[in-house]
Order: structure tokens, then sequence, then C-alpha cells
């Protein structure tokens, strides 16, 4: 009974995904027939992993290379498929229907809109395919979640401007520039700061950024300097380091000297410099690899059809199995400590030429 209804999900996922073609006059031209493909032999699972973009450089640089080596090393017999959805929920959708076809057995999903998604995911699950939501939480039948905790997240974040403020915290202005809150992690982040920053200090104006874009930011946020003007800013609130790029370059172009504290996340290399440098206050460090094996360790679990394993302690949404890691707040202070002991980056990667006098400065050079 299993196998005949497994059987027409698959027949109706390549129907629709067929249809889709025929829409943009693909299959027309081709003249073939989607059909899915049988499912691997137990002993030889795929794993698919659906990534959202190729700009931000976490997902190629760090997330995608360590999930495929801890899924070979712990099943060698294992094969990755690795696909990146450049932002468009539409495609990552397609790119959901195409795993399902070919018949992986489980699915680590980074959503581009969580919400968006659900579809896909019940599509998956009427597949009998389970589905790891890695980073960001999808709406829908998942089967597990591994990710940071987003609202401690934006409590670091908070607290951080809030000390970088010192004694003029107090009843200070402050700009929020938070992320897309069509992501889950965006709202949590939100909720986070929010709650500590409640009451403490004047948020003078308070931004959604679409897309988790820097451009978005950087209008956003020289729209605020025009409206404020620059002696009621004593702070931003930035949800992520591409938010934080586009702040600081909107304070720059306005002649806003000395920039104020300036929040960030992620512990993207150009933010640790900007951090060295003093134009960037803090970011949020996330160490990858503990997340990325945790999601690995899971799918492969899946993927031999047990459940998610003891690993996964947690619990969202109720009864989802999670494992929600602490991250870290990262200043110049702990770089050394952090990220270059972690092996995420060098000092040499850090204190290029440019930033070399600044590193000298910051204890990370003699």
């Amino acid at each position: 009974m299993r196998a005949h209804r497994r059987h027409a999900a698959l027949l109706a996922v390549a129907a629709s995904l067929a249809l889709a073609l025929g829409a943009c006059g693909k299959a027309a031209e081709s003249g073939t027939v989607v059909r899915p493909v049988p499912p691997p032999t137990t002993g030889h699972p795929t794993i698919g992993l659906l990534l959202p973009d190729s700009t931000t450089p976490r997902w190629d640089r760090f997330d995608r290379p360590l999930i495929e080596r801890r899924i070979v090393r712990l099943c060698p017999a294992c094969t990755v498929q690795a696909v990146s959805a450049q932002g468009d929920v539409a495609l990552q959708q397609q790119q959901v229907d195409s795993m399902i076809i070919k018949g992986v057995n489980a699915l680590l999903l980074v959503p581009v809109n969580a919400k968006a998604m659900r579809p896909a995911v019940e599509k998956a699950r009427n597949a009998r395919i389970p589905v790891v939501s890695y980073d960001r939480l999808a709406e829908g039948p998942i089967s597990a979640y591994v990710s940071f905790d987003g609202q401690e997240v934006g409590r670091l974040q908070a607290k951080a401007l809030l000390r970088a403020m010192g004694p003029r915290a107090r009843g200070a202005g402050i700009v929020m520039m938070n992320g897309d809150l069509a992501d889950p992690n965006g709202v949590a982040f939100k909720k986070g700061a929010l709650s500590v920053l409640h009451g403490r200090v004047r948020i003078e104006k308070s931004y959604d950024t679409a897309g988790w874009r820097p451009e978005n930011a950087y209008t956003n946020m020289s729209g605020a300097i025009a409206a404020l003007g620059p002696h009621r800013i004593d702070g931003v609130y930035a949800a992520n380091d591409g938010l934080a790029s586009g702040v600081i370059a909107a304070l720059r172009a306005n002649s806003i000297r000395p920039i104020p504290p300036v929040t960030g996340q992620d512990a993207e290399l150009a933010a640790v410099q900007r951090i060295v440098e003093g134009k960037q206050y803090m970011s949020v460090y996330k160490p990858f690899k503990p997340e990325a094996y945790a999601a690995a360790r899971i799918a492969v679990n899946l993927a031999r059809g047990a459940g998610p394993g003891p690993i996964a302690r947690d619990r969202v949404r109720g009864d989802v199995p999670a494992v929600l890691l602490r991250p870290i707040p990262l200043t110049v202070h702990n770089i050394r400590q952090t990220v270059v002991k972690d092996g995420m980056y060098t000092i040499r990667q850090i204190c290029t030429p440019e930033y070399r006098p600044a590193c000298v400065r910051a204890g990370l050079m003699p």
C-alpha cells in the first residue's frame, strides 16, 4: 500500500511538472515526457540539498561543502544532489518537484520563502520523502529542523548595541534595519531584539528589508538620515552583515562621522574586516560546522528510513524534532578566539594589506 501511494504521488508531481514545462513551450519543443525515476535502492540513498541563493557567501563557501563532506563521511554510499534557487521561489519549487521525480530519499531545504514553500514540502511528504528544514524554518510537514536560536540572535545584537552606545543608550535614538519577514528567522531576530530594546531606546525608524538586500538597506538608511538628520541616530540595529554593509555605505555617503554603532550577523569576512576597522561594531557568529554536521546526521538517518535520532533534542512548532544551537556575539575583542580558532578565516585572510594597520591596532598582528 505504501509503495502504491508513493508511486501515485510521484506520478502526480511528474504530471504537474510536465504541465508547467508545457506552459513554457519547452515540452512542446523537445517532445519529451517527464517521467519519475525509480528511487535508489536502500543501500545507496540520495539526499537533495536545496540552497536559497549563491549571493550569500555562506551557502557555497561553508554550508554546502561541510554538509556534502559530512554526509559522505557518515554514509559513503550516499549521493548528494545540491542545487541553488538563486533567490527565486518558483525555481526552488521546481527543484523540489525534480528531486521528488528523481526519487531522492531525503531533502535538506533552506527555503527562499518559508510560507511559499509549504506546498512543495507537502508534495515531498505525500511522496514519502522526509524534509529537514535547514537554518530557516519552512512551513509545512517537515520532519526535522536544524538552526540557531533566532530570538537569541536578536537579543545578542540588541544587548551589544546598548553596550556600544554606553551611558547615552538610555533614551537614545536608533534605526532598526530588520530582515525579510517572509523568512521566519527575520521575524525571530526582530522579536528577540525588541524584547531587549523596548522601553530602553527610541526607535526613530524601523524597516523590514525585503529579500535581505543590502541595496534596500542602503535606500532605507538614506531615507532615515534625510528624515531624522545625522544627530538623531545614535545606533543602528542591522539584522545581518549584508544589511549592515548597506547601512554603513549610506552613513558614509552622507558624511556621518563617527559612524554610530551598527550590528550584524553571520560573521562574513567583509563584516569581520569592518569590525577590525571600526566601521561595524559587532556581528553574530553562528558556527557553521556544528549546524551543517547536525543537519547531515539527521538527513542520513532519515534517508536510511530511521528517525532523526537523539541529536534532535529540541522541539519547534510543538512536536517537530529540532537542533537549536547557541549563537556567539562577535566583536573586535574575540575574533581570534572564535572565527580564527574555528578555522573559518585565517589572520592572513582578514588582515590583507588594506586592513593591516587596523589589525595591528586590534592586536591581531604584531
